[in-house]
């Protein structure tokens, strides 16, 4: 039975590590992550044999081996993931449950069949049916999903996994296997089961969480869209208004040039022309490029920009149409221009300054904005932005701009040097 178990363990741990490097967003390149999912793999197998080769007899070997297996196995995880949260410990926990179903269901199918072939072919059938499955379900959520932090902690989720790990592997492994004590079988099957519906409610409630955020942003977006609109129709308004008593008073204007013609008063005609000149620039709707959605946001963060007494001095060349989500790209700049004006909305009236330059050829795409700052800036360690200490619900707007960088495969980096706040976006198609 000896052999049959470390074979079992090693096609248990191949699949763990599989799982691992599916669901887990890599820190490093492709060969160096199978590396270290192989030498754990190696790790795992080599320490099987002293719990169940050398010393079978000793609990205190199975416990210390177990509990050393484990931090190797959680420890890998984090080390081989680009983001070191509780959601990737919580995946982690995860893994262990899903495969330790797998090697349950091979003892059982032992027991019953007494072909250890036979049961390791099902039982490896059954983990890769799992692992099949999660991939096609779960795969490309779960990683979108990791990226971002809007739910916070997840240390109170982690509490799951560990209580069904805990139960399973005391009810099917320790002190007395399966084999040993068959009628712990039908228990482990639906303490197994039960783990299962559990797992697929989180992960539901995962995916409504995923959707709710995706959602949460749309909204944003529209709303500062809306805002937009509304500000150009009121400017539009505003200027109809004020141009139709200009075309009202140009027949008065005009009579009197005609008059200061004749009289030769040219100073007076110039005073005349500037004033009709200046009217005409104080009605013209500011259009900022021809991108309509870009141009409307923009617009109102202008609007909100001005009424906060704030300098805006921006460079943008962006053409109608473009290649990439406008709507998303929208709600990049305007979460920019929006902390920038928070940044700035303290500070006294000559330092209120934001100086922005935003580029697209086609090729490649160029996001920059800087403004004075004065407050103390903390920067996450991870992804080198900045790390707000309001709460919860604040901050998003830079998580938001770090999820559309990495859509784009960009590159977003900021920095606070002399007073002065740097941040730019660059992305090459």
């Amino acid at each position: 039975m000896d052999y049959y178990r470390n074979i079992s363990y090693s096609i248990s741990h191949i699949f763990l590590f599989s799982f691992f490097y599916l669901f887990v967003p890599h820190r490093y390149s492709r060969q160096k992550t199978v590396g270290i999912c192989l030498t754990a793999v190696f790790t795992l197998s080599a320490t099987d044999l002293l719990k169940l080769n050398i010393w079978p007899e000793s609990e205190f070997c199975y416990v210390v081996v177990t509990v050393i297996q484990i931090l190797v196995t959680q420890l890998t995880g984090i080390l081989i993931s680009s983001k070191r949260n509780s959601k990737i410990f919580f995946m982690g926990l995860t893994a262990s449950n899903y495969v330790i179903a797998g090697s349950a269901a091979a003892t059982i199918l032992y027991i019953f069949w007494g072909n250890a072939v036979a049961s390791l072919t099902v039982s490896t059938m059954i983990h890769f049916c799992l692992l099949l499955f999660l991939c096609i379900r779960i795969r490309t959520i779960w990683l979108q999903f990791c990226e971002n932090d809007y739910m916070g902690s997840w240390w109170e989720l982690c509490l799951i996994p560990v209580l069904f790990y805990c139960s399973t592997t005391f009810t099917a492994f320790f002190p007395r296997t399966l084999d040993e004590n068959p009628g712990n079988i039908v228990p482990t099957v639906f303490l197994i089961s039960t783990m299962f519906v559990s797992y697929v409610v989180v992960l539901r409630y995962v995916e409504s969480e995923f959707n709710r955020s995706g959602i949460y942003w749309k909204n944003i977006m529209f709303e500062s869209y809306i805002k937009g609109l509304e500000n150009q129709y009121d400017l539009v308004e505003k200027s109809e208004r004020n141009l139709k008593v200009m075309r009202h008073d140009m027949r008065h204007f005009s009579s009197l040039i005609d008059s200061l013609l004749n009289q030769q008063e040219y100073d007076e005609i110039k005073k005349i022309i500037d004033y009709v000149n200046e009217v005409a620039n104080e009605n013209k709707v500011e259009k900022y490029c021809d991108n309509l959605i870009l141009n409307t946001v923009i617009s109102g963060m202008a609007e909100k920009a001005r009424s906060n007494r704030i300098t805006l001095q921006l460079n943008i060349c962006i053409p109608r149409e473009i290649q990439i989500n406008a709507y998303e790209f929208a709600s990049v700049v305007a979460n920019l221009l929006e902390n920038a004006i928070l940044c700035v909305g303290d500070l006294s009236e000559e330092k209120r300054k934001i100086d922005g330059t935003i580029q697209y050829t086609g090729e490649h795409i160029l996001i920059e904005f800087q403004n004075p700052c004065e407050q103390e800036i903390k920067f996450d360690e991870m992804t080198g932005l900045p790390r707000s200490s309001k709460g919860k619900q604040h901050g998003l707007g830079m998580q938001s701009i770090l999820s559309f960088s990495e859509k784009t495969g960009g590159n977003v980096g900021c920095y606070c040097e002399d007073g002065m706040f740097h941040i730019m976006m660059f992305a090459k198609f």
